[in-house]
């Protein structure tokens, strides 16, 4: 009765010929990839507290507030606030605040959370203070470059851990793949405004061991066939290997969205963008495992590989 899951997307016993839509996907990840390249640098990224420095506020009032009232109290408490908008319910507000000059002083920085505190709570009755964090232009800079570094050592420890467990051809094909995975992502953070700092980071390195996982079920496959099938013409075997792991890819896939899902739709201000990244990156790898991650070891692996065929 339990020999067989109750849930398949995909037959036993079908075969999709994958390998014939290789150069259109190759062609299509290449110009998403490059188009959020482009992104990244016009109009950039929507740098968070944690990478451009400056002082977050968050409020929650007993009734709900307008963006256009608190800042008029913060303006005439002397307070140009960067940007002013609810968050969650009409009850809590998001103040950002640029740091002024001589920020890099903590006590100047102290001094301006202090204010805006005492600006807000005496304007605004019942008013409680959630959240106050500052951070300095020094220290946002030092994150930002720790951050990038996090995912270059990523990228290289997964290009070593693969080269040492399969071939090169396997490691390049997946350090390839993983690269137009997160500049897609990255480019998806630009269009949406999500702003990047050290929680979006985390999501980005989830999503590189994620996609990671997911490429090495496929390639194991692939080796496993390699020694089964060794007149089976490689094209032939990708494609076999992709279905007979198919089902595992795509139930794994829907495992993590479903769980991430939820924190998408009802995290808060501070879950709701890393889920939200984390649901397009798991959308990202997996269709990428399927149509980019084979189709480069096609191309890199075909005379190591399989030398019969030339």
């Amino acid at each position: 009765m339990f020999s067989h899951p109750l849930l398949r997307f995909v037959r036993d016993d079908r075969q999709i010929h994958f390998m014939r839509g290789r150069h259109a996907g190759l062609i299509i990840s290449a110009l998403l990839s490059i188009a959020s390249l482009l992104l990244f640098f016009k109009p950039g990224l929507n740098l968070g507290l944690d990478f451009r420095g400056g002082v977050i506020v968050e409020t929650h009032s007993p009734s709900a507030e307008d963006p256009a009232h608190m800042r008029a109290i913060l303006k005439a408490g002397q307070v140009n606030a960067a940007s002013v908008q609810t968050f969650g319910s009409p009850q809590d507000i998001r103040i950002a605040i640029n740091l002024p000059r001589g920020g890099e002083d903590e006590h100047v920085t102290q001094k301006l959370v202090d204010h805006v505190r005492s600006v807000i709570t005496q304007a605004i009755p019942g008013v409680q203070i959630q959240r106050a964090d500052a951070v300095g232009g020094s220290v946002s800079s030092e994150l930002f470059r720790d951050g990038i570094l996090a995912l270059l050592f990523s990228l290289g420890m997964i290009l070593v851990y693969i080269w040492f467990r399969f071939e090169r051809e396997f490691a390049l094909s997946a350090v390839i793949t993983l690269i137009l995975d997160l500049t897609k992502t990255i480019g998806f953070l630009v269009i949406t405004r999500f702003e990047f700092d050290l929680v979006m980071v985390a999501a980005l390195l989830t999503i590189l061991g994620y996609s990671t996982n997911d490429k090495v079920v496929v390639y194991d496959r692939v080796r496993e066939n390699l020694r089964k099938y060794r007149t089976m013409p490689l094209r032939d075997l990708l494609d076999l290997s992709i279905n007979e792991t198919l089902n595992r890819t795509l139930g794994t896939s829907m495992t993590v969205f479903l769980a991430a899902l939820p924190l998408a739709l009802f995290g808060g201000s501070t879950l709701t963008g890393f889920a939200t990244v984390m649901l397009f990156g798991i959308v990202v790898g997996t269709s990428s495992s399927i149509f980019i991650a084979a189709p480069l070891l096609l191309l890199m692996g075909r005379k190591r590989l399989r030398p019969a065929e030339q």
